[in-house]
């Protein structure tokens, strides 16, 4: 069951068909016959924003299950046969999503959605309380080494919490606390599954080197058979003023290489002309060593030796604009913080030059045709689109999106947003003995031991 897409204008050439299973499961196939390639990619639409308090982490911690065996597939058994097969495989976890993702040589697709399929279908078979516990380990080792045992580590967790009131949820991240994930049982994992890796609730999209008939055939055997069922709930209302209305604050003082200022601001929701414009505006201030923060703070005041804005796009709750801006030397935060807010005022109040805005303009371009020009990328907007925001086709017109925003549409969302009373601000100062002087003599010890 299905229908072709017609190519559509503004889409580079490149087409996708859509199919929906019986059961509920949405297919989506582009082919791609420029090397002998494909991906499969598989969307769950289940993410952290789904889950409950005292239960943080549980899609993040299912996500690795998910690796642990199935019915007829034990072990490490997936990682075996996909990567002795000549291909790669991966899964990650955000707010808003669960995915799952293989790129094959052409000839081993089949492969790829038999494995797929058995997980779905027969994770349960598998799961017990030693696979729970193993995974559990290695989930709570991630955090310690990229949250919780690094410089800055949890200042993504600590913005986004400031960000997002208490209750909202977004207020916390996909890794989970320590004792949410401690506290997880194995009863937990199961009706997470039962509730969550259902076809209705999922999105396989297979792009490259394919023949769509047999693709779709292989499709219907393995996935066909598995039964629908929906005790999915949907997620809690995530919608918020436009604006925080106030600057909230936090200082830090901990073991890290120097000072750094780092800001949340809320900005639109993605998937609207609003939010294109957003990232439009944080291109021009802080995307790549062209910007005008770059410019200000390192090369011209050099009182920071990197500084970055960026835009964290999010359907679900208003979108995040992440300035991060790390400290030259002795210099102190007040200093940096008043040239940002001179930069962002000044852009406010003129907006972007025709020389900006065709170089940002032309960045977001060579990064969406960057995205959609592997089969891995395509894949997986494909499944984006069509998750977030019920269209797969969107994800091909991306590129002439971004191309229609105007000048006056990125100079309002700037002056409407990108202002100290719509922001989280994290200040870190180093603890005595942890800054660049005392890393700098460390350094000399170690090498003269």
């Amino acid at each position: 069951m299905g229908h072709t897409a017609t190519q559509q204008a503004g889409s580079g050439g490149l087409t996708a068909t859509e199919h929906r299973l019986a059961n509920g499961l949405r297919v989506i196939l582009s082919e791609d016959h420029l090397t002998p390639v494909a991906a499969v990619c598989l969307w769950y639409d289940v993410g952290s924003r789904h889950e409950v308090k005292g239960r943080t982490g549980l899609a993040h911690l299912f996500e690795h299950l998910m690796f642990q065996g199935s019915a007829q597939v034990k072990g490490n058994g997936h990682f075996e046969l996909v990567q002795g097969a000549g291909g790669s495989l991966n899964g990650t976890t955000s707010f808003e999503r669960t995915n799952y993702f293989e790129t094959m040589p052409a000839h081993q697709v089949e492969l790829a959605l038999w494995l797929e399929a058995d997980r779905m279908g027969s994770l349960l078979t598998a799961l017990d309380d030693e696979s729970m516990e193993n995974q559990r380990d290695v989930v709570k080792n991630e955090r310690r080494q990229r949250y919780d045992n690094v410089p800055y580590g949890t200042a993504f967790e600590k913005l986004t919490a400031m960000a997002y009131p208490d209750g909202h949820p977004y207020h916390h991240t996909p890794i989970g606390s320590m004792a949410d994930l401690d506290a997880a049982s194995l009863e937990d994992a199961r009706a997470f599954f039962r509730t969550y890796y259902a076809p209705g609730n999922a999105v396989l999209s297979v792009v490259g080197d394919i023949d769509p008939e047999q693709t779709l055939a292989w499709i219907e055997k393995y996935f066909g058979s598995i039964p629908a069922h929906d005790g999915k709930q949907p997620p809690r209302d995530g919608r918020l003023p436009d604006t925080i209305g106030e600057q909230l604050r936090e200082v830090l003082r901990e073991e890290v290489p120097s000072r750094a200022l780092m800001a949340a601001y809320r900005l639109p929701h993605d998937g609207t002309r609003e939010a294109d414009a957003a990232d439009l505006a944080l291109t021009i201030l802080g995307g790549g060593e062209s910007s005008r923060l770059h410019n200000r703070l390192v090369r011209h005041d050099r009182t920071a030796v990197a500084a970055g804005f960026g835009l964290l796009r999010l359907a679900g709750a208003p979108s995040l604009g992440w300035l991060d801006v790390k400290a030259s030397g002795g210099v102190e935060i007040p200093a940096i913080e008043t040239a940002v807010d001179d930069e962002l005022a000044r852009f406010a109040a003129e907006g972007p030059t025709p020389e900006e805005m065709e170089r940002a303009q032309a960045q977001l371009e060579r990064e969406w045709l960057d995205r959609l020009a592997t089969v891995s990328g395509r894949a997986d907007e494909l499944c984006r689109f069509a998750v977030l925001f019920g269209d797969p086709q969107l994800a091909l017109t991306a590129v002439q999106r971004v191309l229609d925003i105007t000048p006056l549409e990125v100079q309002e969302v700037a002056k409407a947003r990108l202002h100290p009373d719509n922001r989280a601000v994290l200040v870190y100062e180093p603890t005595p003995q942890s800054g660049t002087d005392a890393a700098g003599e460390n350094e000399e010890e170690e090498a003269d031991r």
